[in-house]
């Protein structure tokens, strides 16, 4: 089999893959990039693997006129950079020893033991500068039929690095249709082994499992194995197929933040280590939650306000067929007034307190109220609350 992709022509990789062909070494594109080339699905990182050692590579890069960056070297990566683009150049390696999360590695010069220590079937492809596929361990027919399936024994590839049972879930999402035997039953099994993954990998996968276009069949395996609960107590799956149709009907690109709001809890979510600014998003969300349309597009903007209404959609919640437009309109109504219309009259926290007074009564109003009558309003209710 060939691969028909365009990258094949990038002449800063081909560059790369002559480099080492020339110095009597093996070159080959491998993995995500194999795989997503097969599948018709957009490519991102290019991998090369290859039999020359680190040292080898980075001598033959230099040779060429290539820069070579020692990223990983102890691991047997070299970043070779290629008319300003990084190519991750490793050398073959075997399993010595693992951990859970980490591994001590040995290098080697056959593809079949680099094959061997990957972990799905689909990942261990490659091909070389022409296009011609390798297949050392039959992943072929697992992409072909979009089986997801572990190389080897499931629970050994599982106890070598924990991480793999959420790349497991976020694999079944984007790029299968089904499982291979005995596959749940040893994630459920080694489940009791992720508190080893650090709550920031945690968050970096479920970020790449929530972007998939339909995420939804996969965590809710993810909860009848116990996985999702071991990493997101509270969460519940249940609402994220009809948010998915939500979206879907509404032209609402996929989001992994407001389907994870969706999930979890604020409070529950913080566990994946989020961002401060995706932790602010996440927060104004759930808020969000608890207002009515109006209040939440004024208070929150459109962008929260919508991500809110397709979640309420989801939970079953009815909301009036002009939902969009009236977010629209109350996101782009701000208060008329400020705290200069109410002083001298107001003054220190009486300002705050009518100003409070006055967003509730221009929100109440449908957002048409005269600056005069919110004026009013305020002093008379500085008292009040939104």
């Amino acid at each position: 089999m060939k691969l028909q992709a365009s990258f094949l022509s990038d002449p800063a990789l081909q560059s790369v893959l002559t480099m080492l062909e020339s110095g009597g070494h093996r070159a080959l594109i491998v993995g995500g990039a194999v795989r997503n080339a097969l599948l018709g699905q957009p490519v991102g990182d290019m991998d090369i693997a290859t039999d020359a050692r680190p040292e080898r590579v980075v001598e033959l890069a230099r040779a060429a006129g290539l820069k070579p960056v020692p990223t990983g070297i102890d691991h047997g990566t070299v970043t070779v950079v290629s008319q300003g683009a990084p190519f991750e150049v490793t050398t073959f390696r075997r399993d010595v020893e693992t951990d859970g999360r980490n591994a001590t590695v040995a290098f080697s010069t056959r593809i079949e033991d680099d094959a061997a220590r990957r972990d799905f079937t689909m990942n261990a492809l490659y091909a070389d500068a022409s296009g011609a596929v390798r297949d050392p361990i039959g992943g072929l027919p697992d992409l072909q039929s979009r089986t997801l399936r572990f190389v080897g024994v499931p629970r050994d590839r599982i106890r070598e690095d924990y991480l793999r049972i959420l790349r497991f879930f976020r694999f079944l999402a984007w790029y299968a249709d089904q499982t291979a035997p005995g596959t749940i039953e040893a994630i459920t099994a080694e489940r009791g082994g992720l508190p080893r993954v650090s709550a920031e990998r945690i968050g970096a996968e479920m970020r790449k499992l929530l972007a998939a276009p339909d995420p939804a069949p996969a965590l809710a395996l993810m909860a009848e194995t116990g996985v999702l609960a071991q990493i997101l107590p509270d969460a519940d799956p249940a609402p994220l197929a009809a948010l998915i149709g939500a979206e879907a009907a509404h032209d609402a690109a996929p989001d992994w933040l407001r389907r994870l709001a969706a999930l979890a809890p604020a409070k529950t979510a913080e566990r994946l280590r989020l961002s401060r600014a995706e932790m602010t998003r996440l927060t104004a969300l759930e808020r969000a939650l608890g207002l009515d349309l109006d209040e939440a597009a004024f208070r929150h903007g459109a962008t929260i306000a919508r991500d809110a209404a397709l979640i309420r959609l989801a939970r079953g919640d009815r909301l009036p067929a002009d939902w969009p437009a009236r977010i629209d309109r109350a996101a782009s109504s701000p208060l008329p007034i400020s705290a200069a219309d109410l002083m001298p009259e107001l003054t220190g926290p009486a300002v705050g307190q009518g100003l409070k007074a006055a967003e509730k009564a221009w929100i109440d109003s449908g957002f048409v109220a005269p600056a005069a009558t919110l004026i009013a309003t305020a002093r008379r209710n500085q008292g009040g609350s939104a």
